[in-house]
């Protein structure tokens, strides 16, 4: 099977890297030359076009920032929906709203293709190591096509039913992830206030019910002062802007929502819309004159489980 990858950013090139390492035909897309150029030089072949690319490939996966640059890179008169025929797979791996995934998914039909929905979660550094989690929804039989190539990007692999179902679960899951993060800022500040020690505060949260994969992940770089989690406060208010969105359209009014998304709209205004997410925390250092940092802890997040192949949940 020949596979062409659209979208190389903190993500998909890890996705793809993974794909390349394993052997797999691959042929990748990207507007920035340097890591198309890095792509060539492990092996991999560059598309002039993403038109090209679905035409020279059967499994055509795009891993993009947001609903409306996979838009374009899908319909644009070189997009991949015209490079698209008979029993070729799009595989939509970017974080997306699931009406937009169906759109675009009744056009890939024309084409007599098949779409898949299939986002990921997990973070950047587990995309690393094939150790990412992956939900895909769309046609059980293709699914099972390709569950192969997704065992290799991902080690555990949920089938979630209907197109459009697996992108309404990846919000729901970055949505938690960020409700997570935001009262992590609180938690450590009335931990700093308290005067408790941050090392012990880290253990003991990891081993209570309070604990969650945020704070086993992103209190690291909190406590590093880094506050590298590779995942930008852009990104975040984009997935939480498509939770809003979805809870609008099903016509229910959420409470917590509004005020999370508030705070990550304040975050940016203080740091960036490319700040890395994690300095949502920072807001309650700057506002309180504390320090979070703590020793031991790493400056980046690097997945030290060994790769292995993975397996449908």
């Amino acid at each position: 099977m020949k596979i062409g990858f659209i979208g190389l950013g903190n993500v998909g090139g890890k996705l793809a890297s993974s794909l390349l390492r394993n052997k797999f035909d691959l042929i990748v897309r990207d507007l920035d030359k340097k890591l198309t150029n890095d792509f060539k030089n492990r092996g991999a072949k560059i598309a002039n076009s993403a038109k090209e690319l679905a035409e020279q490939t059967d499994l055509i996966i795009t891993c993009l920032p947001s609903p409306e640059i996979c838009a374009d890179v899908m319909e644009s008169k070189e997009g991949v929906i015209n490079g698209l025929s008979k029993n070729k797979i799009w595989l939509e791996m970017s974080t997306t709203d699931e009406s937009e995934v169906k759109r675009l998914g009744k056009i890939v039909l024309t084409k007599q293709a098949i779409p898949l929905d299939g986002p990921v979660s997990g973070g950047c550094h587990r995309a690393a190591t094939g150790n990412i989690a992956i939900f895909v929804g769309g046609e059980r039989k293709i699914f099972d096509k390709i569950l192969p190539v997704l065992t290799i990007m991902g080690r555990k692999i949920l089938y979630t039913g209907e197109l459009g179902t697996a992108s309404i679960l990846k919000v729901i899951t970055n949505y938690l992830a960020s409700v997570h993060l935001a009262a992590l800022g609180e938690a450590w500040t009335v931990a700093k206030k308290s005067k408790l020690d941050l090392n012990k505060t880290f253990k003991g949260i990891a081993i209570s019910s309070g604990n969650s994969f945020v704070h086993e992940t992103e209190s690291k770089v909190i406590l590093n002062g880094s506050y590298n989690i590779n995942f930008t406060m852009d990104l975040v208010q984009k997935d939480m802007n498509l939770f809003n969105e979805l809870s609008k359209k099903l016509n229910t009014p959420l409470e917590i929502s509004p005020f999370v998304l508030d705070i990550f709209k304040d975050a940016q205004k203080k740091y960036g819309s490319r700040a890395w997410s994690s300095m949502v925390v920072k807001r309650l250092e700057d506002k309180f004159g504390l320090s979070f940092r703590a020793s031991g802890f790493p400056d980046e997040l690097i997945d030290d489980e060994k790769e292995e192949k993975g397996y449908e949940i």
